[in-house]
Order: C-alpha cells, then sequence, then structure tokens
C-alpha cells in the first residue's frame, strides 16, 4: 500500500513537472502531434514608433525541442533580450526576417507594412514552413496553413522567440540610424515618441529616418507646432 502511494506521489509530482517545464510549447505540441513539423511563430515589431522600419521574425524550432525561458520581448530587459537572441539562434532550425523601410511604410501605411514585414519574413525562411502561429494577425500571401492569436508572444513559445528576434534586430537598426542622424537619440528611445525625442523632432526637424505618415512627423514638415510632454 505505501510503496503504491509513493508510486502514484511520484506520478503526479512527474506530471506537474512535465505541465510546469514548456507550457508555451502547448502550440507547438499540438501541431507536431499532427504532423506539423516544422512550425513557424511569427511577430512583427515597431509598428508604433515615429521613425525606423518595421521588422518582423519568424522562428522554427526542432519538433519536440525544449522550450527555452522566453517571453513578450517588451517584457524584458535589454540585456535578458539578447542573451535570449542568442539562444534562440543556437536552438532554433530555422530564422526569417522581414523589413519594411520607411519609404515603403509611407507609401503602404503602418499596417499594411506590418503585414509585409511578416510574409517577408516566412519567405525566408531556409525551408517551407508547414504551418504559422501568429501575433494578432494572420500572414498574407503565404500559401501557409496559419493561426493568429491576441498577445501570442506572451504564451506561445515559438512566437516569443520571433519577438525577441524581431526586437534586437530592429534595435540593431535604430543605432545604426543613430550614427547616421545624431542628436535624435535613436540608439535610447528606437524611435518612439518620447519626450526627448519629440524635443529634438522640434529642434532639428525631421530626418529622413522619419515616417513622413506619422501625423507629428508631418505637422513638422509643415512647418507646424507641435507640443511637447515634458
Amino acid at each position: 500500500m505505501a510503496a503504491n502511494q509513493e508510486t502514484q506521489r511520484g506520478r503526479a509530482k512527474t506530471g506537474r513537472r512535465i505541465r510546469g517545464l514548456d507550457p508555451m510549447l502547448h502550440m507547438e505540441r499540438l501541431l507536431w502531434d499532427l504532423g506539423y513539423l516544422r512550425v513557424a511563430g511569427v511577430d512583427e515589431v515597431g509598428l508604433g514608433p515615429l521613425a525606423g522600419p518595421v521588422v518582423a521574425a519568424a522562428v522554427v524550432f526542432e519538433a519536440g525541442s525544449a522550450a527555452l525561458p522566453v517571453d513578450d520581448s517588451k517584457k524584458l530587459s535589454v540585456a535578458r533580450r539578447e542573451a535570449l537572441d542568442l539562444r534562440i539562434r543556437d536552438a532554433a532550425v530555422g530564422i526569417g526576417i522581414g523589413c519594411v523601410e520607411v519609404e515603403e511604410l509611407d507609401r503602404c501605411g503602418v499596417r499594411k507594412a506590418g503585414l509585409e514585414a511578416m510574409r517577408r519574413a516566412v519567405c525566408a525562411l531556409p525551408a517551407t514552413p508547414d504551418y504559422l502561429l501568429v501575433d494578432a494577425c494572420t500572414v498574407p500571401e503565404v500559401g501557409v496553413g496559419q493561426s493568429a492569436f491576441v498577445r501570442a508572444d506572451g504564451f506561445i513559445h515559438s512566437v516569443a522567440a520571433a519577438s525577441i528576434i524581431a526586437k534586437v534586430y530592429r534595435d540593431a537598426l535604430m543605432v545604426r540610424l543613430d550614427s547616421l542622424h545624431p542628436g535624435y537619440g535613436f540608439a535610447q528611445h528606437m524611435g518612439y515618441g518620447t519626450a526627448m525625442h519629440m524635443e529634438a523632432l522640434r529642434r532639428l526637424g525631421p530626418s529622413a529616418a522619419h515616417r513622413n505618415s506619422f501625423a507629428p512627423v508631418r505637422a513638422l514638415r509643415h512647418g507646424q507646432r507641435v507640443e511637447v510632454n515634458r
């Protein structure tokens, strides 16, 4: 009797450990079990900034692989994101990155730019994925089955990984833009409309890296006054 109870306790403990080990892999596991072995998580970053490109990433892990301690990139420190970026790149069997620059973004609009960046990321994968798990919206014109979930980067492993890859990649681009367009502080705020950025915009005027389709930039291009919140 005692031995039987010990066995049951051991099984319960093992079950809790397995369930708690990688809950973010739940969707991938379901798809792997259905035969979709190359499951790509897809996410984009940079829809909101006043400057710089929109960047998306698609990440595929080997079927049956263990979870990394990933999360929504916005919840992670810079150091944590960069460390995980290296781990993801080491563990993934496929990574694709898509980028839509400012000029194209201004022509097509930021929403379409985000979708196009995700499409390019999927197409940049070394092998066509069997299925896509996407943050918030489906990817157009890829010919692959997919499911989209709001805030997927917070609870789906491959999507969280994609958000980290895209964020680290875009941040590096913004640091480069900071050296090309000094004075705006791109390396600090990554193009977002912070008080520091707005003050620099008011003082220097928009640069070639700024999005003319965004209201504050457009107003300054036309010589209109833009208030800076201090």
